[in-house]
């Protein structure tokens, strides 16, 4: 029943979807509302967040394939396939950002490899083939021991999830105009982050998508309940330290910044939605074992973990960029696109629900039209 339903609504996003998919493609960008000052919209918030959960499904998909962890045995296949399905997502959210997105083979044929924007090209291009690679070994294997090509594969993975995750990090903490993004710890904590993605998602279906038939089912939702928990105390510490650092130190920029999260337009966004829905109780959910034996429940959590963590990439995203980098910037031109006062656009916010849509379908008819990701009864190793 469960699953019919997200069926449903995963159709039901995709339609909404063909609106901003056809207005990108055929009118261009006249109905977006980022322009000249505010240069990255819901999109690039959209693409951090699906590539680190595509990243973070990676590093998941390690415990069963690489560790060999006997609790998470027959739990990789459904990590790799998320991961399979969330980072196409990412590369369109980012591709409908772009300007000119017929020139993307420039990269590949004639790149600069000292672009930050190179390389991540390169990576996220590397990682897709790598998790390719290990769902084609996933099926030669047929749910026996992994092979040693196989772990090798999966090491390549995880280097290469914790590479992609971290240089998204560096991609904004460079922009040294940006004060608030220019700090070490940036790089440091999307990592963290991508992994946190991983987990909830990988929590989610295995709440909502899977059977009992593995005797371990519910201590691995229980462990997974329990790294959620400890995740998101890590997140909440790192955002601590990052408010805090920035608004002892005084700098204007990184002060305005961060207002703009705490108390200016974004609060919802940050209070209700990062941190109440996404945060607080989540992790008052998971504490209690009565409510964290509940599958829906703890099913539902773990969307709302993922629906957190979208908000944390868009607050990261918007505030910095709506701060005037020269004082008078606001007032001295008009126009439509001259603004710093961010919102997403119909548009947009049509193409974004339009590829949840679509990664939702795509795993959903992979769990059940793959015969590797059928649900079978697993056993310990």
């Amino acid at each position: 029943m469960t699953k019919r339903i997200v069926y449903v609504l995963g159709i039901l996003a995709v339609v909404v979807g063909t609106y901003g998919f056809y207005s990108r493609l055929f009118v261009g960008e006249r109905e977006v509302n980022y322009g000249s000052y505010v240069t990255w919209g819901l999109w690039v918030a959209m693409y951090l967040f699906f590539a680190g959960v595509a990243s973070g499904s990676m590093m998941v998909a390690t415990l069963d394939y690489l560790f060999e962890i006997p609790l998470f045995k027959g739990t990789g296949k459904y990590a790799l396939w998320g991961a399979m399905v969330t980072l196409p997502a990412a590369l369109i959210s980012i591709g409908m950002d772009l300007g000119h997105m017929e020139r993307i083979w420039k990269v590949y044929l004639r790149p600069n490899l000292n672009s930050l924007l190179a390389q991540m090209v390169w990576g996220y291009t590397l990682l897709g083939v790598v998790i390719l690679v290990a769902l084609w070994l996933v099926v030669r294997s047929s749910g026996g021991k992994p092979t040693r090509v196989f772990k090798l594969v999966m090491v390549i993975g995880l280097v290469m999830a914790i590479f992609v995750s971290g240089g998204v990090g560096a991609l904004l903490g460079v922009n040294a105009s940006r004060m608030v993004w220019h700090v070490g710890l940036l790089p440091a904590q999307f990592p963290i982050f991508s992994l946190a993605t991983g987990v909830a998602l990988l929590l989610t279906i295995l709440a909502l998508f899977t059977s009992n038939n593995d005797p371990h089912r519910s201590q691995q939702m229980r462990v997974l309940g329990i790294a959620t928990i400890l995740l998101l105390v890590v997140k909440t510490y790192i955002l601590w330290a990052d408010f805090s650092m920035s608004l002892y130190s005084g700098v204007p920029q990184n002060v305005d910044a961060i207002n703009q999260v705490l108390y200016g337009p974004y609060w919802w966004s940050f209070w209700i939605v990062q941190i109440v829905l996404g945060t607080i109780i989540p992790i008052i959910v998971l504490v209690v074992p009565s409510l964290a034996r509940n599958r829906l429940l703890v099913g539902l959590i773990g969307i709302l973990v993922l629906v957190g963590f979208a908000a944390a990439r868009a607050n990261i995203v918007f505030p910095a960029l709506s701060v005037p980098e020269l004082e008078g910037l606001a007032t001295a031109f008009s126009g439509p696109h001259l603004n710093f006062d961010y919102f997403p656009s119909l548009m947009e916010w049509s193409v974004t629900i339009g590829v949840v849509g679509l990664a939702t379908l795509a795993y959903l008819l992979g769990i059940d039209r793959l015969p590797f990701l059928k649900d079978t009864t697993e056993v310990a190793r």
